[in-house]
């Protein structure tokens, strides 16, 4: 047991040392996890006697990934891609499957073993292809859906394939098709069934749940709900995968979609981590030297062979050729499944160890790169595009009918905030360009005219192509700290000039992004309060030349008086805005406090790095506070500054330093 817990304690230290680094070097944590397992396996520290004990876990967090998945796709927008689910999905299966059996046979192999080798090479990663484009915020992207469809049928389509694994073995023509007609049968059991809990059980559930407003009570009732149907479905000799799909699928239109999805994400994700970990293990490294020509050779041909045949397959459905090589980019690799069905036709002698090994090898490799074929599907699409077509029609290359104009506004970002902002500036007849990372949002704005350039806005092309050299300022519209970070500093690196304005929701982050180079920063949060004190002060009678003073002075000075607020049971904290927010606080003067008796300038708050806001004397305000005011009992002073900050000040004037 302590042995156990050991290897634990070491795997998780190995765990996250790859992650950081990983993460360091700008890698996807994908990638960390499989090196872990790899450091962890039987050919370098040999953390576990048997790991396959650890598989039963590592399915779990497949299972939690595709309930999230179902809530994502809701019964509606199901049905609404049942004609890529099951035409370009069950095109792909059929002549992958097709393919790589042929070739299997034109190896050596025999037949059973080809059938079963070309349905395993058929199938694709869920788990890393849904993360990765989940990360990348690209999974309601028209290329993703494509992608997206062809695995839920790859999934539908395991069911029969483990099925027909020891029925191969059994070599038996009629039991083989009586079995798939069983499991058929099964599946559509399995579907009305969980269809129907979803629909009037389910709900009614997560009401009474709601209505106790105990956070572990609704964490605790989705796990046992995203297990009870991958266990429904496992006992129907289903893919608990599958079961969990549904499930969340019918929960995908409730009003509980967004809590659901944020209770199961903790759990998914670190138990997804552990499936990436155990495929890292499988990895033989003793014998992969002998056998690496092979290795790279069985590589290169999935890769290419399964990318060129989905391509084919859009075709068939008539679908966008762009959209078409980068899904094929994303799941040219084997699947998770593949490692079940190898392990299963070893188990039953249709293939041989040597053969399962290699098959393994191949597949994890193709897994490893994977990521790195997701990030860059885009560009890669559009190269081969451009290669076989130059009349392109691509959002990418659509002319502009209104060209960039010198002193005009550069807006990144077309989200409500940024199309708002170009309807002001157009009735004000002032020329803007803008870039956006969405297709559907650039192709329907470039249709009714508007200035739109589809990309990255870190490529030097896509800026210049917006004009950004003769532009008067830049406006950053959208709300992702990080890149909106990391994009102002390659913006003041490579046009220092341009004076760069960026809009955030959260006024804790303003520093950061005036430290990054940002001229101005508009926090909706602030700007908000000072447009309603603008009403109140206009319907008080105070004189609007006033008002509009005091709102510049605010605005120059980075919002000053604004920051810092009284916090109260509710306020939600997190690690990060404890370390950014200000809050306010009161200290009342005890007759034994170390601050009585001191004036305000002895007291020396600049070195505590808080700010006094107010003197409170006998309940009234003190309107002019001196640096030689002497405090009292009693006296009640307002403090400005971090959580942390705020607490320390507080025990130097009740107690001293």
């Amino acid at each position: 047991m302590h042995g156990s817990l050991g290897s634990i304690v070491v795997l998780m230290a190995v765990a996250v040392f790859t992650v950081w680094l990983f993460k360091r070097i700008n890698l996807p944590p994908i990638l960390a996890y499989l090196f872990c397992g790899i450091l962890a396996g039987p050919n370098v520290l040999s953390l576990f006697d048997n790991p396959a004990d650890m598989e039963i876990f590592a399915e779990l967090g497949i299972v939690f990934l595709l309930f999230s998945l179902g809530l994502e796709f809701s019964l509606p927008k199901m049905l609404a891609m049942r004609q890529l689910v099951f035409g370009i999905g069950l095109g792909q299966m059929l002549l992958t499957t097709l393919f790589f059996t042929g070739l299997g046979l034109l190896v050596g192999l025999e037949q059973k073993a080809a059938i079963v080798v070309g349905g395993m090479i058929a199938l694709s990663s869920t788990a890393i292809v849904i993360k990765q484009t989940s990360d990348l915020g690209i999974l309601n992207t028209p290329r993703a859906q494509i992608a997206v469809s062809i695995l839920l049928f790859q999934d539908i389509a395991v069911v029969p394939l483990l099925i027909l694994v020891p029925l191969l073995a059994q070599d038996s023509e009629q039991s083989l098709s009586l079995a798939i007609s069983l499991a058929l049968l099964k599946g559509v059991v399995v579907v009305a069934i969980l269809m129907s809990i979803g629909k009037w059980v389910l709900p009614k559930v997560f009401s009474e749940v709601a209505r106790t407003r105990t956070d572990e009570l609704f964490v605790l009732t989705t796990i046992l709900v995203a297990l009870m149907a991958a266990g429904l479905a496992f006992s129907f000799g289903l893919s608990m995968a599958l079961g969990a799909f549904l499930a969340g699928m019918m929960l995908g239109e409730s009003q509980y979609k967004h809590q659901l999805e944020a209770d199961i994400r903790p759990f998914r994700d670190i138990l997804m981590g552990l499936f990436f970990i155990t495929i890292g293990m499988r990895l033989d490294l003793i014998a992969l030297p002998g056998k690496i020509h092979w290795v790279l050779l069985g590589l290169v041909v999935i890769l290419v062979a399964k990318v060129l045949l989905i391509r084919f397959a859009a075709l068939i459905y008539n679908l966008d050729k762009k959209d078409a090589w980068a899904a094929g980019l994303k799941l040219c690799q084997m699947g998770e499944f593949s490692f079940v069905l190898a392990a299963l036709a070893v188990n039953h002698n249709i293939l041989t160890d040597a053969q399962g090994s290699l098959l393994l090898t191949i597949g994890v490799m193709s897994m490893a790169v994977t990521p790195w074929l997701v990030d860059k599907s885009p560009v890669f699409a559009n190269w081969i595009s451009s290669q076989q077509d130059d009349n392109k029609t691509d959002i990418e290359s659509m002319p502009l009918k209104i060209e960039a104009k010198a002193k005009h506004v550069v807006i990144i970002g077309y989200g409500r905030v940024g199309q708002s902002v170009s309807r002001l500036l157009k009735s004000e007849n002032i020329p803007y360009t803008i870039i956006d990372g969405d297709p559907v949002r650039v192709q329907e704005s470039r249709s009714a005219g508007e200035p739109v350039f589809f990309g990255d806005v870190k490529q030097k092309d896509i800026l210049k192509a917006a004009g950004i050299e003769k532009a008067q300022q830049v406006l950053i519209t959208f709300d992702e700290h990080e890149k909106v970070k990391s994009l102002i500093q390659f913006l003041t690196s490579v046009f220092p000039d341009i004076p760069i304005i960026v809009r955030t929701k959260k006024d804790y982050r303003m520093k950061e992004l005036l430290d990054a180079g940002a001229s101005q920063v508009v926090p909706e949060i602030l700007e908000g309060s000072l447009m309603l004190v603008t009403q109140i002060l206009q319907k008080s009678g105070v004189p609007m030349s006033k008002i509009l003073k005091r709102v510049r002075k605010e605005r120059k000075g980075h919002y000053a008086n604004m920051h810092g607020f009284f916090p109260g049971e509710t306020t939600e904290l997190d690690y990060v805005k404890q370390d950014k927010l200000e809050f306010m606080h009161a200290v009342v003067l005890t007759q034994d406090a170390d601050a009585v008796g001191q004036t305000i300038e002895q007291l020396n708050l600049q070195s505590l790095r808080v700010k006094l806001s107010e003197v409170l004397r006998d309940g009234n305000t003190l309107e002019l506070v001196s640096p030689s005011l002497q405090l009292m009992s009693g006296d009640t002073l307002v403090i400005t500054g971090k959580p942390r900050l705020v607490e320390r000040a507080e025990r130097a004037l009740l107690k001293g330093r």
